[in-house]
C-alpha cells in the first residue's frame, strides 16, 4: 500500500500565527498573571487541549465582564482573539478596555485574510458619495461559524449568510433588499425592484470553492450592481484544489483534522465524492484503519491541523498497515518515516539573513504585505522595502495569492517574524535588465529624478542611472533641470558590472529614432504626396520646411503665382504650411516641394468669379504711354486701353489716373489662352453719357406736356434749331478716331 500527502496539507499562515503567539504567551506566563483565549482559538480539540497544559484558560465573551472584575488582583490579564475573529462591539470594548487598564492586554489573533474581509465589509457596505446610504451584504459561508458571525459584525446595513446557491436562491424567492440596504418580503415572483441593488458580496476564507463560483455567477446575473470580493483564501483554494485531483487517483483519502474545523469538513466533503474516504482527528483515530495491501492511499490535513499530528498520523498507520512509501508526485521522493521528518523538519527550518526566499501572499495592508514561507517564520514586507513612491497602493500593486520572491533582512525567532525586502530582490532583478539591455543595445525607458553634476539621473525600476549632459539630448546652453520629472526613453553605453555603475543615453535614442523616421520617410515618399511643414529657414531662392526629420525646399516661383523678391513675402518663419512633392532625389537626401496649387492661381479665381460685360471696382498698378494696368484680384491684372481711359483725347494715362486709385471698369474682353483682360472706363462714361441725353429728353417731353394748346406753336419752332447745333458742335472736336469706331461698335 503506498500513499501520498497534499503538499498543502496542515497549517496556514493564519492559523499557524495565531497558535504560535499563544504558546509563547502561555510558556511566558508568570504566576499572578492570566491568559484568556477567547473561546477555542482554533477548531482542534488536541490543540486546545494542549494549550490548557501550558496555562491558557478558554472562556467565552459573556464571561469577560465577570473574570475582569474577579481579576483585580492579577499583575497582568492577556485576551487572546481567536483566529477566526469577532464581532466588532466586542473587538471595540476589548481596546476599550486595554487603553483604560495597563494591566490588560489584547493580543489580535485574527488571521490577516479574516481581517482584510473585516475591513472590506466596512468599507464597502456605506457609501460616503451617497450621503452614508448603506449596502446589504451577502456572506457566502456557514451562518453559524464565528468567522462569519464576525464578518456580518461589520456590515452598515442588512447582512444574510447562506452556505450554498440552494439557499440563496430560496432566500432570495422569498425576501429582497430596499434602498436603504435593508431586506424586506418580496411581493411574489414577478417582484424584481431590487435587482439594481448594489449588494456587496464576500466568502468565507474556507469556503467551498465550487459553491462560491456558482454562487457568483448568480449574483451576478441577478443583480447588476453588485460588487463581489473574492475572499477565499489562496491556501485554502490550493488545498481543496489538491484534494480534488489526488482523491481521484486514491483508492483511500484520510482526511487529518477535527471534525469541528470547516474548511477540513469541506476536504472531507470534496474527496468523499471521488472515492472511499475516512475521517481521523490524531493517532488514536489512525490505529483503529485496516488498510489492506496495495491500496493506494491519499492524505490531507485541515489549516487547524498541526505537523506533529500529521506526523503522528502516518507513523501509526506505517506501524498497523506497514505501508511501503511512493513516490510523492509534488515532491519528487519517496515519503518514508525518515524523509518525512526530514521534509517536515526542512519546511520549518530558520531562515538565514541576506537569503532568497519565496512564498505566498496571504494579507496585504496599507503598510505592509504578509507573506507565507512554509517556515518556522510569518514573512513580513513594509512598504519601506517595496517602493520608495509616496502614497502607493499596495493593494493594487499586489493580490493575496500571488508568489513572490524577497530577500531576508532580519529574522526574529522570538516574534516568529521574518523582515523581508521586495526591493533588493528587484534591484537584482532590475540589474541584470540592465546588464541584457547593454548587450542586445535595447532601449529602457525610465523617469529623471535629479540634475547632478555633468549631467542628471535616470531610475530605471529602481536602479539609479548617470546620464552625461552631452547625452541628454538638451543643448549645451540649456537648462538640464527642464527634464526632472519627465519619462525618457535611454541606451546604456556603458557598464561597470562589477561595480554595478551603469552610463546612459538620451541622445542615442533620438538619434535611432531619427534614423528610423527618416528611412520610413524615404520609403513612403512619393510625387504629388502632401505633406504638413513647418518653415524652417530661408535663402534668396527659397523656403526650407521641415516635414518631419527631413527637410525640402519650396523654390520662390513655388511660392506664388507672381514674381516675389524674398520667400518672407509669402510666408514667415515657424508657419505651418501645406507642401506636395513636386520631385525628390533619395540618393542626394533632396526634396522638392509646391506650395502654390491651381485653386490658389489669380487667373482661375478671376474666371469662376467673372464673364465679358461685368463691371468691378479695380486698383490702378501700373501706368504705361500706352494705357494703366489695372488689378481686377489679387496676382490679376487687366489692361485699359489710353483710348478707354476717358471719352476725350488725352497724351498719357497720369493725366487722369494714379497709381493706387480704385476705379469701376468694365472688362470689355478675355482672352484665355493668353490669359490677358481687356478694361475700359470709357465705356461706363458712355454708358452715362447716354443715360444723361435720355434724361434730358424725358424732362423736356414733360415741359412739353404740361404747356396749353395756344403756346405750342410759338415754341416748338424756336427751340429745336438753337439746341441741336449746340450739341454738335461740342462733341464732334473732342473725339478721336478710334474713339468713333468703338463708339459705333458698342451701339
Amino acid at each position: 500500500m503506498n500513499y501520498e500527502l497534499c503538499p498543502h496539507s496542515g497549517f496556514c499562515f493564519g492559523v499557524s500565527r495565531a497558535v504560535s503567539a499563544a504558546k509563547k504567551l502561555a510558556e511566558a506566563k508568570k504566576p499572578g498573571e492570566r491568559l484568556l483565549l477567547l473561546e477555542e482559538l482554533i477548531h482542534n480539540h488536541l490543540v486546545m487541549e494542549e494549550l490548557q497544559r501550558l496555562g491558557a484558560e478558554i472562556v467565552m465573551p459573556d464571561e469577560l465582564d465577570s473574570i475582569y472584575k474577579a481579576s483585580q488582583d492579577a499583575e497582568r490579564l492577556t485576551v487572546v482573539i481567536r483566529a477566526h475573529g469577532i464581532e466588532k462591539t466586542l473587538y471595540e470594548k476589548l481596546r476599550r478596555l486595554e487603553e483604560a487598564d495597563p494591566r490588560f492586554h489584547v493580543y489580535d489573533g485574527t488571521c490577516p485574510e479574516v481581517s482584510r474581509i473585516h475591513k472590506i465589509v466596512d468599507e464597502n457596505t456605506v457609501s460616503v458619495e451617497g450621503g452614508g446610504i448603506q449596502k446589504p451584504l451577502i456572506v457566502i459561508g456557514s451562518p453559524g461559524h464565528p468567522e462569519v458571525r464576525a464578518i456580518m459584525s461589520y456590515a452598515h446595513g442588512a447582512a444574510v449568510a447562506v452556505n450554498s446557491l440552494a439557499e440563496l436562491e430560496e432566500l432570495l424567492r422569498h425576501k429582497k433588499f430596499t434602498n436603504d440596504g435593508n431586506m424586506t418580503d418580496r411581493q411574489g415572483e414577478s417582484d424584481l425592484s431590487d435587482m439594481a441593488a448594489a449588494v456587496v458580496v464576500v466568502a468565507q476564507t474556507t469556503q467551498m470553492l465550487t459553491e462560491w463560483k456558482k454562487c457568483r455567477k448568480f449574483i451576478k446575473n441577478l443583480y447588476t450592481n453588485a460588487i463581489i470580493f473574492d475572499t477565499i483564501c489562496r491556501v485554502t483554494e490550493l488545498r481543496q484544489n489538491e484534494v480534488e485531483l489526488l482523491s481521484r487517483r486514491a483508492d483511500l483519502m484520510v482526511i487529518i483534522g477535527d471534525r469541528s474545523s470547516s474548511n477540513t469538513a469541506k476536504l472531507y466533503k470534496i474527496s468523499k465524492k471521488n472515492c472511499r474516504t475516512v475521517f481521523v482527528d490524531g493517532a488514536g483515530a489512525a490505529a483503529e484503519l485496516h488498510v489492506p495491501g496495495g491500496t493506494k492511499v491519499g492524505i490531507a490535513a485541515g489549516a487547524s491541523t498541526p505537523g506533529g499530528i500529521i506526523e503522528e498520523v502516518i507513523r501509526t498507520m506505517e506501524q498497523n498497515e506497514n505501508i511501503n512509501a511512493s513516490i510523492n508526485e509534488e515532491k519528487g521522493m519517496a515519503v518514508t518515516e525518515e524523509n518525512f521528518e526530514q521534509m517536515l523538519e526542512e519546511s520549518l527550518k530558520p531562515l538565514t539573513t541576506g537569503e532568497t526566499v519565496n512564498g505566498i501572499i496571504t494579507s496585504i495592508s496599507a503598510n505592509e504585505i504578509h507573506v507565507d514561507l512554509a517556515s518556522k517564520c510569518t514573512g513580513i514586507i513594509p512598504i519601506s522595502e517595496i517602493t520608495d513612491e509616496s502614497g502607493a497602493d499596495l493593494e493594487e500593486m499586489f493580490n493575496v495569492g500571488d508568489e513572490i520572491e524577497a530577500i531576508v533582512v532580519k529574522v526574529s525567532d522570538l516574534d516568529g517574524v521574518a523582515t523581508l525586502s521586495r526591493k533588493r530582490v528587484e534591484n537584482i532583478i532590475n540589474w541584470r535588465r540592465i546588464v541584457a539591455a547593454y548587450n542586445e543595445q535595447t532601449p529602457l525607458e525610465g523617469k529623471i529624478v535629479e540634475v547632478v553634476k555633468s549631467g542628471v539621473i535616470i531610475l530605471l525600476e529602481s536602479i539609479r542611472v548617470f546620464i552625461p549632459a552631452s547625452q541628454s539630448g538638451v543643448p549645451r546652453d540649456g537648462d538640464l533641470a527642464t527634464l526632472v520629472g519627465t519619462t525618457q526613453r535611454v541606451k546604456i553605453i556603458d557598464l561597470n558590472e562589477q561595480r554595478r555603475r551603469a552610463v546612459a543615453s538620451i541622445r542615442a535614442v533620438i538619434r535611432e529614432e531619427r534614423k528610423a523616421i527618416e528611412a520610413q520617410f524615404w520609403a513612403e515618399i512619393e510625387k504629388g504626396k502632401r505633406y504638413e511643414g513647418i518653415v524652417k529657414s530661408f535663402m534668396p531662392y527659397g523656403a526650407f520646411v521641415d516635414l518631419g526629420e527631413v527637410d525640402g525646399m519650396v523654390h520662390t516661383s513655388e511660392l506664388a503665382w507672381k514674381r516675389i523678391k524674398h520667400p518672407s513675402d509669402v510666408v514667415s518663419l515657424g508657419q505651418k504650411i501645406d507642401v506636395y512633392v513636386k520631385d525628390f532625389d533619395p540618393d542626394r537626401r533632396r526634396i522638392s516641394l509646391g506650395y502654390k496649387t491651381e485653386e490658389s492661381n489669380p487667373w482661375n479665381i478671376f474666371i469662376e468669379k467673372y464673364k465679358k460685360g461685368d463691371i468691378t471696382r479695380v486698383k490702378i498698378v501700373n501706368l504705361m504711354p500706352f494705357g494703366a494696368f489695372a488689378e481686377v484680384v489679387p496676382g490679376t491684372d487687366g489692361l485699359i486701353h489710353i483710348s478707354q481711359i476717358t471719352d476725350h483725347k488725352i497724351a498719357h494715362p497720369g493725366e487722369v489716373l494714379s497709381l493706387g486709385q480704385e476705379v469701376d471698369a468694365k472688362i470689355t474682353d478675355i482672352d484665355e489662352e493668353n490669359q490677358k483682360i481687356s478694361l475700359s472706363i470709357r465705356a461706363l462714361l458712355e454708358v452715362d453719357k447716354t443715360d444723361d441725353a435720355a434724361v434730358k429728353i424725358e424732362e423736356a417731353s414733360d415741359e412739353t406736356s404740361d404747356e396749353t394748346p395756344v403756346e405750342t406753336p410759338v415754341e416748338t419752332p424756336v427751340e429745336t434749331p438753337v439746341e441741336a447745333p449746340a450739341e454738335a458742335s461740342v462733341e464732334a472736336p473732342a473725339e478721336t478716331p478710334e474713339a468713333s469706331d468703338d463708339t459705333a461698335d458698342n451701339q
